[in-house]
């Protein structure tokens, strides 16, 4: 006879996001928790767990699922590549709140948040691209695009990454009315934490570059999409995953090895910076860390800021 499936089901997980909501957490936010527990719950599905049995053991399964490529993601689709360590850890840290949630309203959870410990993560060695290889993807969209009003729009975007290190989110959510005459943005980064991030004279040319041909469209957003002959479509805004694609596709034409992307450059901002003398806690702040520690992770100093270091330094180096 099959074994079919129970129908498990998070007890309370509606007001679980009710409560992030509540609490002013962003809309993206909200949808990462979701995403998570329901990975959680097909999980349990998939063994026929009912949650009031979730234990120990079956928190090290889960841990040993997400390390798989058996695992299914929240589409119920077979993972195609293994989850990094840091993703795993984003995933068990919703859960972990979930079952906080749950205690802290009075409901019943079957162990301690405690129980759920986070996997060791790896330390890599930053690889940061030459900065001559940043300056051609930020360059490229002028010699592969076709459409001039797309090629000084993509351009303005990837000056406006270098000379800030927004991140991506930050960078297609910018309005015309959050930049000043001056050229600060005002950013409203992750936690709704405000700060202001600051275009280089480059940037600014090539933001005024666009800005003439993208005409007075009635859209709050800085960077608009556009479909067929330029139309585009109203109150929409740039699609992350374009951005991501488009650096791909012209980092491939130029022959670039090292992989680049939107994250890669909010890095190298950080990272030249450092190079070129800049204090730490500037960066945090143009970054918008928390944290210090957080800041010192992306400025982690270059091969070649070592090698400079030691050539100068050494007691023996003559």
């Amino acid at each position: 006879m099959e074994n079919k499936k129970k129908n498990i089901q998070l007890p309370c997980l509606d007001d679980f996001l009710l409560n992030l909501q509540s609490n002013n957490y962003s809309k993206e936010t909200i949808y990462n928790y979701e995403r998570d527990l329901n990975v959680f719950e097909e999980f349990l599905k998939d063994l026929n767990i009912n949650f009031d049995k979730v234990d120990k053991k079956t928190i090290l399964n889960y841990k040993a699922y997400l390390t798989s490529q058996d695992r299914k993601t929240p589409k119920s689709e077979t993972g195609l590549k293994k989850l990094s360590s840091f993703s795993i850890n984003r995933m068990l840290s919703s859960l972990r709140s979930y079952l906080k949630f749950l205690i802290d309203m009075d409901y019943k959870s079957p162990i301690s948040p405690d129980t759920v410990k986070l996997v060791k993560t790896e330390r890599k060695n930053p690889r940061i691209s030459e900065f001559k290889e940043i300056v051609k993807i930020i360059e490229s969209p002028m010699q592969f695009e076709k459409n001039e009003r797309i090629a000084l729009r993509n351009r303005a975007m990837f000056e406006i990454l270098f000379s800030t290190g927004v991140r991506i989110s930050e960078l297609i959510n910018i309005k015309s009315s959050d930049i000043d005459k001056t050229g600060r943005i005002f950013i409203m980064g992750k936690g709704k934490k405000e700060r202001f991030a600051y275009l280089t004279s480059r940037a600014k040319k090539h933001l005024k570059n666009y800005l003439e041909v993208r005409e007075e469209i009635d859209s709050p957003y800085l960077f608009i999409p556009y479909r067929g002959k330029n139309i585009h479509i109203k109150n929409k805004k740039i699609s992350p995953n374009y951005l991501q694609e488009k650096i791909k596709k012209y980092r491939e034409l130029l022959g670039i090895n090292l992989p680049i992307s939107c994250h890669s450059i909010r890095h190298a901002f950080a990272t030249y910076l450092a190079e070129s003398g800049a204090n730490p806690a500037a960066i945090q702040i143009l970054l918008g860390h928390e944290s210090l520690d957080t800041t010192t992770r992306y400025v982690h100093a270059s091969d070649r800021y070592a090698e400079r270091i030691h050539r100068k330094y050494h007691p023996l180096k003559e």
